[in-house]
């Protein structure tokens, strides 16, 4: 079994043992995508990999509607009882999106794109881009190739390792960064130091009139 294939049983089960695992401050990466938001007029956030809310209700304290994609029910569950039932939180893996027909004006995606194997983060890269609306941004968080963890476990492929059972990392630098999200309105990389030295990586989706120019 792959741990593409143990994820949905690994999250699950994670979730139902350590519960509220990393406590209910949103993480610094969540703050500064809300600022960015804020600046920006956005009103519709999708956040893929929701979890149990706790970087999801920044947004919905700055008067924003977030909808969520979530893998563990456990985790959904936690978030409606922390959070109330007034947030859509689609059950399943990011890699089936799309779960709505919507646009979002903004995305957040939190230390998850690392998470998956090439084909997966590009497809989850050009599925939240596909959802994104003209002139909308999206965040994501990924890991460096700093972080202390980097090179430990079992080696799987260039700068991805298994560094527990079912947990496979895929480290990133900003050449890896400009490959994956190069057509998906890159425009700003920057660094942000949470449990580990992470990669803060910003895209927006340019209106159609002024691409090419």
């Amino acid at each position: 079994m792959t741990s593409e294939t143990k994820k949905p049983e690994f999250w699950e089960t994670a979730f139902t043992e350590k519960q509220e695992m990393w406590g209910f401050e949103p993480a610094k990466s969540a703050v500064v995508a809300k600022d960015l938001f804020i600046q920006h007029s956005i009103k519709q956030v999708l956040i893929p990999g929701i979890g149990y809310g706790r970087n999801a209700q920044v947004f919905r304290d700055a008067g924003m509607t977030v909808t969520g994609i979530e893998i563990s029910q456990t985790a959904i569950d936690m978030a409606r009882k922390h959070y109330g039932t007034d947030t859509t939180i689609y059950h399943g893996s990011v890699t089936d999106m799309p779960f709505d027909a919507r646009q979002y004006d903004g995305i957040f995606c939190y230390a998850l794109l690392h998470l998956l194997g090439s084909a997966e983060r590009e497809k989850v890269i050009q599925d939240c881009y596909k959802q994104l609306s003209e002139n909308g941004y999206m965040v994501f968080t990924a890991i460096s190739k700093t972080a202390p963890t980097y090179g430990k476990g079992k080696y799987v492929s260039k700068d991805r390792y298994e560094i527990l059972d079912g947990v496979t990392l895929y480290f990133y630098d900003k050449e890896s960064i400009e490959a994956e999200f190069g057509n998906a309105g890159l425009v700003e990389v920057t660094e942000v130091e949470e449990n580990f030295p992470f990669f803060l990586i910003t895209c927006k989706k340019v209106a159609a009139q002024t691409r090419g120019q």
